[in-house]
């Protein structure tokens, strides 16, 4: 069948209309992209101020801003173990102006935790970089009777279904690895898990309301150095040079309590690639300062940087499966 010419002309004309149209598209891309930032930023951290990743946020702020040159806005959106900040990060503009601090709990766990979570962090975000790799510390009133885990075993053998434990969510590092540990030492305790990071925990575990948990070091190291908490072991495969007192899961008989929660910056899915890449120079900035690093090491805090997006997305991709298995192997459900 011949074509009219006047079908011709009017496909040429909505195909010249659409190219037209694409290419005012793009060059507003290319200049929101040249323009950015020139507004302020929010960071969402699902979890209350006290946490480790409050506390990594925090850290980074002043040397984002400076890199970006915009003020950095850290915003708390706690609640049902990290999800509801994750939902909100993730349904925000693609546009730079929203950043994600996720973290172990709320990017590789909750996935496999949660059969009805509407975020699904491989999807809805894009990785940045990782900026802090924090180890594990079992902490306990200091009048509860253990003072290590030999000791915690047999009490709570003695006591089974009577012991508590706390964690800063269902879905968190801290409550896998203390299931991790009750699996492997055939222990029955009670979860407790509370909302908005593990600063809530922590204050109730040094208030005697529950005996004891897996926290992040950055959360609970001072308390213990003050006296107000007692540690009975560490996660780390060495002993961690601010607590050299404090013995590892490892050596006490306990090799799969060897781990770590870490944060990291994610983005919304969608960003274009040149905003990722200014911020993820800015997060590189931000843990260059020899005064950051040395605040996340002395609480107990590994500071760390991914050399691209891609590397962290492989990184996350790893613990997301790590994580999965273990849920599997230990039956770990919502609370």
């Amino acid at each position: 069948m011949n074509m009219s010419m006047t079908t011709r002309r009017a496909l040429l004309g909505a195909a010249l209309s659409l190219a037209i149209g694409m290419t005012g598209i793009s060059a507003a891309v290319a200049q929101g992209t040249s323009n950015y930032p020139n507004q302020p930023i929010r960071v969402i951290v699902p979890f209350a101020p006290g946490g480790a990743s409050d506390f990594a946020a925090r850290l980074i702020q002043p040397g984002m801003a400076q890199s970006l040159g915009q003020q950095i806005v850290i915003e708390n959106r706690a609640g049902a173990a990290g999800n509801v900040g994750m939902d909100v990060a993730a349904r925000a503009a693609p546009d730079g102006y929203t950043i994600y601090l996720g973290n172990v709990g709320t990017v590789s766990i909750n996935p496999s935790l949660y059969a009805d979570l509407t975020v699904k962090p491989d999807k809805d975000f894009i990785p940045v970089s990782i900026v802090a790799d924090t180890p594990g510390i079992m902490i306990a009133n200091p009048k509860f009777p253990p003072n290590s885990v030999k000791e915690l075993v047999a009490y709570v053998k003695a006591r089974q279904g009577k012991v508590n434990f706390a964690s800063p969510g269902s879905g968190s590092l801290n409550r896998l690895e203390m299931e991790v540990f009750r699996r492997d030492a055939g222990l029955d305790m009670t979860h407790v898990p509370y909302k908005g990071g593990a600063g809530p925990a922590v204050a109730d575990i040094i208030g005697g309301h529950v005996e004891l948990m897996f926290s992040t070091i950055s959360s609970a190291i001072q308390h213990v150095k003050d006296g107000r908490l007692k540690a009975l072991a560490v996660t780390t495969k060495e002993r961690v040079p601010s607590l050299p007192n404090v013995p590892t899961m490892l050596e006490q008989g306990y090799p799969n309590n060897v781990s770590s929660s870490w944060q990291g910056v994610l983005v919304p899915a969608g960003t274009p690639r040149p905003i990722v890449e200014k911020i993820h120079a800015a997060v590189v900035h931000a843990m260059s300062d020899a005064k950051v690093r040395e605040r996340f090491m002395e609480s107990g805090v590994i500071p760390v940087t991914s050399k691209s997006p891609e590397e962290f997305k492989a990184y996350i991709a790893a613990e997301t499966k790590k994580w999965g298995d273990v849920i599997k192997s230990t039956g770990a459900k919502p609370e």
